[in-house]
């Protein structure tokens, strides 16, 4: 099929212009002014914004979390994330405690997502024992196409000690591959948890209290102490405020590579909501948890700077009946939170139109840097011939109001509920096929398995 897009803003990171794209089969073939192409069926795109695929660096979709599993599996979960923009999600495959193998959770994770996910899709591999045989894995997960992974310094689980760390951190370097990190001291976030269970303090309004921004930026500290010794990249996942941001700086001052992620629930949202009535409060547990009015500032800040190298979303998603697991105790309740449908109009309306990015920037950081910093770049990220069709186009004279009752999450609550957006989501091409079309997903299922390369950023 072929398809010319005429009269749309073409946005990268560098620049926004009227131009016109030719998509023959899966690929863009010509970006110019005034093409013309038999036989292909024209859109107008006058008045669209025509961004890039979004590329969700940072997603949970079919996980055991705290006894039940995400109310998003991997057909739901890509359905809500195409209709969202993006046209490639990066989940979280892990390796299990126990003696279990890389190859087992790969294999584990494929069979998840196979054959049911309605955007592209690809796996970083979680490490939560290192050995000898781990060891001899990481080669055998390059070359299955996992070049990034992921390391936990909480949950029981998940969590690697500070020695393994080293040797991962180090291995990983001399593959030329790297880790993205979750950052939380976990030893004194057990303690500071103790003391609000002895007190009979249960309630979800505890969860910040447990999880302070000191023990976050304690942890990216040690982290980067350990990188530099290490000699390798690192990158911090879902960075939430001010106090971890100043660990990062001071690391690259010192000459070390360091790549931030961040993610809309910590740019738009503060810690009150963990004090709403009737258990409300429960549906904003995630970890690391949402921080204060002036760490959603300095991330803004940071993002206008471009300290910060990519928005993802940490999807990972419950009903209210899942979250009321915790209902007697904060500490069952299951963390996570929805995002992919509304991480990209969420960032062009409280972003773009609020004047505290550029559109430009916006393209860096849902396309272009996750591209480059996951070895996919130019054939997803841009919109270049050659490279993959992956086109969203924005209608930015779209209102609408997010909501439960309308969002595309197989869950019965949003933490955004009530948000007014300033755009919408019109069409998405991916890989040349019009997935959506009017706001409206028309193909489903069509995602594939990537392959990445090494980072190039």
């Amino acid at each position: 099929m072929r398809y010319l897009l005429k009269n749309g803003t073409v946005v990268s990171g560098e620049k926004s212009e009227q131009m016109d794209i030719l998509i023959e089969g899966e690929k863009i073939a010509a970006v110019g002014h005034d093409l013309q192409a038999e036989d292909a069926k024209v859109i107008d795109a006058e008045g669209k914004l025509l961004f890039p695929g979004f590329i969700d660096g940072h997603t949970h979709f079919d996980l055991e979390v705290a006894g039940t599993v995400t109310a998003d599996d991997f057909e739901t979960g890509t359905k809500a994330a195409i209709l969202g923009g993006t046209t490639l999600v990066i989940d979280y495959a892990s390796q299990d405690k126990g003696g279990h193998t890389l190859k087992e959770g790969l294999k584990k994770w494929h069979q998840k997502a196979d054959n049911k996910c309605s955007c592209d899709y690809s796996f970083h591999m979680s490490i939560v024992e290192w050995n000898e045989k781990t060891e001899e894995e990481v080669q055998d997960m390059i070359d299955q196409g996992i070049t990034s992974f992921k390391l936990y310094m909480t949950y029981p689980a998940m969590i690697v000690n500070d020695c393994d760390m080293y040797k991962i951190l180090k291995k990983l370097g001399e593959c030329g591959c790297f880790a993205g990190v979750h950052c939380e001291n976990a030893g004194v976030i057990d303690a500071l948890i103790d003391e609000a269970k002895k007190a009979g303090r249960l309630g979800p309004e505890n969860h910040p209290l447990v999880r302070p921004d000191d023990m976050e930026a304690e942890a990216v500290h040690r982290l980067l102490v350990i990188a530099k010794e290490a000699k390798a990249s690192v990158m911090v996942v879902h960075l939430t405020n001010k106090k971890a941001l100043e660990e990062v700086r001071r690391a690259r001052k010192a000459g070390q590579t360091v790549y931030a992620e961040t993610c809309p629930q910590y740019l738009l949202l503060e810690d009150s909501v963990y004090s709403k009535p009737d258990f409300q409060g429960a549906v904003y547990v995630c970890a690391p948890p949402i921080r204060k009015k002036e760490d959603q500032e300095c991330l803004w800040k940071a993002l206008a700077e471009e300290e910060l190298q990519t928005i993802a979303t940490d999807q990972c998603s419950f009903t209210l009946a899942q979250k009321a697991l915790g209902k007697e105790d904060f500490t069952k309740i299951p963390g996570g939170l929805p995002g992919v449908q509304t991480r990209g109009t969420l960032l062009y309306t409280y972003g773009v139109r609020e004047g505290r990015i550029t559109q430009e920037q916006m393209c860096k950081f849902l396309s272009e840097n996750p591209a480059k910093l996951y070895g996919i770049y130019p054939q997803k990220g841009v919109i270049a011939p050659g490279s993959d069709a992956d086109i969203v186009l924005i209608d930015p004279k779209k209102e609408s109001t997010i909501s439960a009752a309308t969002h595309a999450y197989n869950t019965d609550n949003n933490p955004f509920e009530g948000f007014e957006l300033k755009c919408g989501i019109d069409k998405v091409f991916l890989r040349g096929n019009l997935a959506v079309d009017d706001g409206k997903l028309v193909q489903e299922k069509l995602g594939k398995y990537i392959f990445r390369g090494k980072k190039q950023i």
